[in-house]
Formats: C-alpha cells, sequence, structure tokens
C-alpha cells in the first residue's frame, strides 16, 4: 500500500481575495475539477498540511472547505468519481505532497 489517499476539497469562500487565495494554494495541493473543486492525492502528512495552510487562509465564521475521503488512491478511486455534461479529458498531472 501506497499510504495515498484521494480527496475531494470543496470551499465556499465569501471574500474575493481570500477566494483567490485559497485556489491558488489548493494548486499546490491537487488538480482543479471544477474552480472550486479540486481532488488531491495526498500522504496522511500531506493532508495535515494542506488542512494547515487552508485554516490559515479562511475565515472560519464566514468561509467554509469540504473534505472528501475517497480511500486509498490504489484501487478504484476512478470508479467513485463521475461527471455529467462536458468534462475535459487531460493528461493528468500526479501530484503527490508527502
Amino acid at each position: 500500500m501506497s499510504g495515498l489517499n484521494c480527496y475531494v476539497v470543496s470551499y465556499d469562500i465569501r471574500e474575493q481575495k481570500r477566494l483567490s487565495r485559497v485556489h491558488r494554494a489548493m494548486k499546490g495541493f491537487g488538480e482543479p475539477v471544477h474552480y472550486s473543486v479540486f481532488r488531491c492525492i495526498l500522504t496522511p502528512k500531506g493532508r495535515v498540511e494542506m488542512v494547515s495552510v487552508l485554516t490559515d487562509l479562511i475565515k472560519p465564521d464566514e468561509d467554509r472547505i469540504m473534505i472528501i475521503d475517497l480511500g486509498p488512491n490504489e484501487g478504484r478511486v476512478e470508479e467513485r468519481i463521475e461527471f455529467l455534461g462536458v468534462h475535459d479529458i487531460k493528461e493528468e498531472r500526479k501530484i503527490i505532497i508527502e
């Protein structure tokens, strides 16, 4: 087992400047699926780092971030993600935070 889990991270940020900062930070942890939704492949340490960075960027009384753990990256993660409508099929970059 590689110790990597797949996470879906979604956020609602009230203020544009914070929104831009969160979006830029998330690009360091995963691939954007939609503007405010990212798919991240992270080690446990990488997840802790991501949560720490995001916690420092948001106002918890105004903003909200949701992190969904899809489980180990090995196996059937791709089968758990479904798109309806237009979806760009790109060659995926593998971003791993250790």
